[in-house]
């Protein structure tokens, strides 16, 4: 009885840790993010894990990227432009970021 206590606890906990996680990875599905960009693999943008490692100690990239992720940009990755996304807001945008960031 003991044992199920403990296992029911660990998948309780183990469940609520990865809510968020998939919470944005919907969302960002959501806003078309993941049509160009996956977690772990190149796609025809970067993998979301590279990003995250590219821009671990920069205090200003969350405000940066939002910015690209709202107005596209390139250069960076590779010669294929981020194409605009006018349908992400700010917030949404800040949002996606903080997420991919925390991979």
């Amino acid at each position: 009885m003991k044992r199920l206590a403990i296992s029911a606890l660990l998948v309780t906990m183990c469940s609520t840790w990865a809510a968020p996680v998939w919470a944005d990875l919907a969302f960002a599905t959501s806003k078309n993010c993941m049509s160009c960009h996956a977690v772990d693999k190149k796609l025809v943008g970067p993998a979301y894990k590279d990003v995250a490692a590219k821009y671990r100690e920069d205090k200003g990239a969350t405000e940066r990227l939002a910015a690209k992720v709202m107005k596209g940009g390139g250069g960076v990755w590779g010669a294929v432009p981020m194409p605009s996304n006018p349908q992400v807001t700010d917030a949404e945008a800040k949002k996606i970021v903080s997420w991919i960031l925390s991979l």
